[in-house]
């Protein structure tokens, strides 16, 4: 249950009392803001290697190489207040020619920047008043050979740096410290030839990664570079994949860039990244593609949500950063801007009705508003399909109007009504159960074939991210964190059918507010957390109650599998009071990936649980409840039923809010606890 302020929760148990909903319009999704791109700038310079950078005075700093077939020239450009009326179209060429590639960062009023000529020189020069002047060009080293695809920098906050290269399959870092350059190390991995390479720092040196595995298969991987953060200072984590490309299939992915906007309110963002994905195959293009972080995740955690294309042919891709309150794309021939500000519409003066339903597989919420005006002929901005609608119950207090904060859902869709002379506009929305249901894998994921690499929550995890979601435990199993199936996603598989197969094999279930799915283990023995009475005293009255007491759908499991060596594992488990009471009901299930006995019995274990809840089924129906949560324990004391502070689990509920008809209350379907 939510937890609510001591005058909300007073209120909501009173026999008489005021209503009062909050309903607001975001451009968020789940929690993220939504980078609506405008384009400033559409040139025609030719697509190669190029680079960005802002320092402290939002200066935007360009650098760019031209193709081979013009000397691969090096050009750089100033910007300074950059916005849409700004000139793009001037640049300094720096009577460099030979230039393989190119990088760019910058630090408060520093800005670096870097080339590699085709001799295998590392160039350095640096800006300590915003771009506005340079210092001289300085070599700082060499590359092993010139077949160098990617190249990324960045500061950190006492001036030092750290450059990266990619030279054929191998990723290089070299440090500027007090100022002096030390030698590049490699990073000591295995892979394929590397194809793009990306940082930036945050007590770490974060990189994103694009090229093959040591079996040809394209990859976009994150690594650390430790600085004393998450990783130790010098050391290198593993390598994670956030997107995979099967060898021989004509995709590839190169040219990555990674910012991170703001860390600190009001303008705290997450990492953002661009990558190509390209196909060599009939048709052929180059795209890019873009995705972020989840809210409240750490880099280590590697989760990021599905990437998603951008409306651009590019070979080289968008470099990325940002300043103050902007986002900025830019290519040779392109810059974009798209705001950081999160933009709310209060829409609670005009509600005329709402109806939210929470399940277990789905949560949707109706509001319909008055457009007797026509304030919404054209929907003021941010309200718009896709924004998110945050819904907040509650009521009038001593302090004013108090809500319960957390119920958030995006927009599907929206229908004018129009009839008897009023005018209304009536909102659909889904909670994170619609995004699960419509995630579709672009591509295989496989884990634990060989090794433990994800527990089923890790695998949890990661799916949720897909869609945006950070997993946030209530409570859990030992199965769901100790449990490391040899499990495969493959291509076009729904995220539903993934998620419900994880959580079958745990007594583990979740449910959805906000950008978050919380983890929970349904215990008989978890307390309650919430009480219900008629005739009513201090506790929150009830208004009906209907309780069903059923047998279960099934109480004979038989679970079967194969072991490591491929012997048959069959689990035989009995719920005998029920077989003496109405004979066998039986189901059988079969995973090839349950290699033990234990894990059998842990599958069945979690059926068993679950048809246990199901058995005990009733509805009651009750004055809002600011705080109730779906899986919630509460208990319900109702003499003439026989019930004295009887537990039941929330399984469901609907909201449903008619002013007009003074109507707030709740139903909620209950089942054992």
């Amino acid at each position: 249950m939510r937890t609510l302020s001591a005058t909300l929760l007073a209120e909501q148990k009173l026999a008489t009392k005021t209503p009062y909903v909050k309903v607001e319009a975001k451009n968020l999704i789940n929690g993220v803001v939504r980078l609506d791109w405008s384009r400033l700038y559409a040139g025609s310079e030719v697509d190669c290697f190029h680079a960005l950078a802002m320092p402290g005075d939002g200066s935007l700093i360009r650098l760019r190489v031209t193709p081979p077939g013009d000397s691969r020239k090096l050009y750089y450009q100033r910007v300074t207040n950059p916005d849409e009326n700004s000139d793009y179209t001037s640049w300094t060429y720096l009577s460099i020619y030979n230039a393989v590639i190119v990088a760019s960062c910058a630090e408060d009023s520093n800005v670096s920047q870097f080339y590699i000529r085709n001799t295998r020189a590392i160039y350095h020069r640096e800006s300590t008043d915003n771009g506005a002047n340079w210092g001289s060009w300085s070599l700082i080293g060499y590359t092993p050979t010139t077949a160098i695809y990617g190249i990324a920098a960045d500061y950190k906050s006492n001036g030092d740096i750290a450059l990266f290269y990619a030279d054929q399959a191998t990723l290089y870092v070299m440090k500027r410290i007090s100022g002096s350059w030390g030698s590049a190390s490699s990073w000591g991995k295995s892979t394929g030839d590397l194809s793009g390479v990306a940082t930036v720092y945050d007590s770490d040196w974060n990189l994103l990664v694009t090229g093959k595995d040591t079996s040809g298969n394209y990859k976009l991987w994150s690594v650390i570079y430790g600085d004393g953060g998450d990783v130790s200072s010098g050391n290198w984590s593993a390598l994670k994949e956030i997107a995979s490309a099967e060898s021989g299939a004509g995709f590839e992915y190169h040219r990555v860039f990674i910012d991170k906007p703001a860390s600190s309110p009001p303008l705290a963002d997450v990492y953002r990244a661009f990558y190509v994905d390209g196909f060599t195959g009939t048709e052929s293009y180059n795209r890019p593609f873009w995705t972020h972080s989840i809210p409240g995740t750490t880099f280590l955690n590697n989760l990021w949500r599905e990437p998603v294309p951008f409306n651009l042919s590019s070979e080289y891709g968008l470099a990325v950063c940002h300043d103050g309150a902007y986002c900025w794309l830019s290519s040779p021939n392109g810059v974009w801007r798209a705001s950081l500000v999160t933009q709310t519409l209060d829409l609670t003066s005009d509600i005329l009705s709402a109806r939210l339903q929470q399940n277990p597989d789905l949560g949707s919420l109706v509001i319909e508003l008055d457009n007797s005006e026509g304030d919404y002929a054209s929907l003021p901005s941010p309200l718009d399909i896709g924004c998110q609608i945050n819904f907040s119950p509650g009521y009038v207090t001593s302090l004013g109007n108090e809500v319960s904060l957390g119920l958030t859902f995006i927009l599907e869709a929206y229908e004018y009504i129009s009839a008897g002379g009023k005018s209304m506009l009536a909102l659909h929305a889904f909670n994170s159960w619609k995004a699960i249901n419509l995630w579709k894998a672009r591509h295989q994921f496989r884990w634990n074939k060989s090794a433990n690499e994800l527990s089923i929550k890790g695998i949890l995890e990661f799916i949720l991210a897909r869609v945006g979601l950070k997993l946030e435990v209530v409570s859990q199993s030992t199965a769901i964190t100790g449990t490391y199936h040899e499990f495969t996603i493959n291509p076009n598989n729904r995220g539903l059918t993934v998620v419900s197969k994880l959580l079958s094999f745990v007594p583990d279930v979740i449910f959805f507010e906000g950008q978050k799915a919380y983890l929970v283990n349904p215990q008989s023995s978890d307390s309650s957390v919430y009480s219900y009475v008629t005739p009513q005293n201090t506790d929150h009255p009830l208004f009906e109650g209907r309780y069903f007491v059923g047998a279960s759908k099934f109480n004979r499991i038989q679970v079967e599998g194969l072991s490591a060596g491929g012997s048959v594992i069959i689990s035989e488990n009995f719920d005998w009071d029920e077989i003496n009471n109405i004979y066998d009901r039986f189901k059988q299930v079969y995973y090839t990936n349950l290699d033990t006995l234990a894990k059998a019995q842990s599958i069945a274990s979690a059926y068993f649980r679950e048809a246990e809840i199901e058995s005990a089924k009733g509805i009651i129906r009750i004055p809002v409840n600011c705080g109730q949560q779906l899986y919630d324990v509460i208990d319900i004391t109702d003499s003439r039923s026989g019930f004295s502070a009887e537990k039941k689990r929330v399984m469901g509920l609907v909201l449903v809010y008619k002013p007009s008809q003074g109507l707030y209350e709740h139903r909620l379907w209950l089942g054992a606890v």
